[in-house]
């Protein structure tokens, strides 16, 4: 089954050896941030150019996800009322409890665009202090907040005083393995307000190479009293679930590339939690109507053009997850129509898969190549 702890293929198992790990206790109790009701402790966190409304809502039919973050905004961008940063912070009634993640290294500019969000749907405001990727990083946002504490901090509790709903933090474990000041920036968050602390367990230094430090996100649970911790980074099964929260003392684990290799994670994680195993397996026909639903979702809210120019984007993702027949996929990857989308999913449906069904597969999400100063 998808995301299931792998079963030895030379014994068979006992009838007393369970097939999943045991859910951490944590995992089933009532979960709040500020105020802020989390129906669970599973999140979607913000990935680029790939999280959008319609991913989100597509996902939220499904079941099981907790809190939703949108991509990265600027808050320049935000309050000058730019197209891009109103399409990124976009949202509807539906898309709750939703937290817009915005950046910048001015606190005034910090200020009103948490301010701006909050009036526009927002359920909380998060501060990326994360992102490794220089053109954030370069105007003094993203990590590079994370080597000047007490101007972070100063930046962290304007936007705190201004926001008028729960604040949050995403940040990573340092700028690199000799700056390791997340715990510190922490306690200094927790004291001056913030709700909780999202943390990716690598440095900017390693970017999303290496393995995350678990070790380093318990480092960040020890060291506050009672702010949350939600720790993220290289979560893509039941497994890595459990023992993420079993490990670090989380409060909760943020998703991201585990979500998009499998839309249906936070469904099976949602069963798990209330039953101990995952449910059954999405079926080949509930693949199909995610695909389409997602789809439609660009379709309804950018138009055409921009739907099927980001629906090629993540293509393979979906023709490994349907084992759709290649005629088909070759035929999706250079999509200019809603008409041939719909036509192809129809064609696909009475067709069926090529072969079995996948379980887990890595997504790929491209990052910029070369040396991560250069980013």
């Amino acid at each position: 089954m998808l995301y299931a702890v792998p079963q030895p293929r030379s014994r068979s198992l006992s009838p007393a050896e369970p097939l999943y790990p045991p859910v951490p206790p944590i995992a089933r109790e009532p979960f709040a941030i500020g105020g802020v009701a989390i129906p669970s402790r599973f999140f979607l966190a913000p990935l680029a150019g790939y999280t959008s409304l319609a991913y989100r809502l597509a996902v939220r039919e499904l079941g099981g996800l907790g809190l939703a973050t949108t991509d990265l905004v600027n808050a320049r961008s935000l309050i000058e009322h730019r197209r891009r940063a109103l399409e990124l912070s976009e949202t509807c009634p539906a898309d709750k409890p939703l937290s817009i993640q915005i950046y910048g290294q001015v606190a005034s500019e910090m200020e009103q665009a948490a301010r701006h969000v909050a009036a526009h749907g927002a359920s909380i405001v998060d501060i990326n202090m994360g992102c490794p990727v220089r053109k954030v990083v370069r105007i003094g946002g993203g990590s590079a907040l994370m080597c000047q504490a007490d101007r972070a901090t100063e930046l962290v509790e304007a936007v705190v005083k201004a926001a008028g709903v729960p604040v949050t933090v995403k940040m990573r474990l340092g700028w690199d393995d000799e700056s390791l000041t997340a715990p510190a920036l922490a306690r200094a968050f927790e004291q001056i307000g913030v709700a909780a602390v999202i943390i990716h367990g690598r440095t900017r230094e390693q970017g999303f190479s290496g393995q995350v430090n678990r070790s380093g996100i318990k480092a960040v649970v020890d060291a506050v009293d009672s702010m949350p911790i939600v720790a993220n980074g290289d979560v893509r099964s039941i497994a890595d679930a459990a023992s993420m929260m079993e490990e670090t003392g989380c409060a909760a684990v943020s998703i991201g590339r585990g979500s998009l290799a499998n839309p249906f994670f936070f469904r099976q994680l949602d069963h798990w939690v209330r039953t101990g195993e995952p449910g059954p397996d999405p079926s080949f026909d509930e693949r199909l109507d995610f695909m389409s639903i997602h789809f439609h979702g660009l379709l309804d809210r950018r138009g055409e053009h921009f739907a099927c120019l980001q629906f090629r984007k993540i293509l393979k993702w979906y023709y490994h997850f349907t084992r759709m027949p290649k005629k088909y996929y070759l035929e999706l990857i250079n999509l200019r129509s809603s008409e041939v989308f719909d036509r192809v999913v129809a064609e696909v449906r009475a067709e069926g898969p090529w072969g079995p069904l996948p379980g887990h597969f890595e997504a790929h999400v491209p990052v910029p190549s070369g040396p991560i100063e250069a980013w």
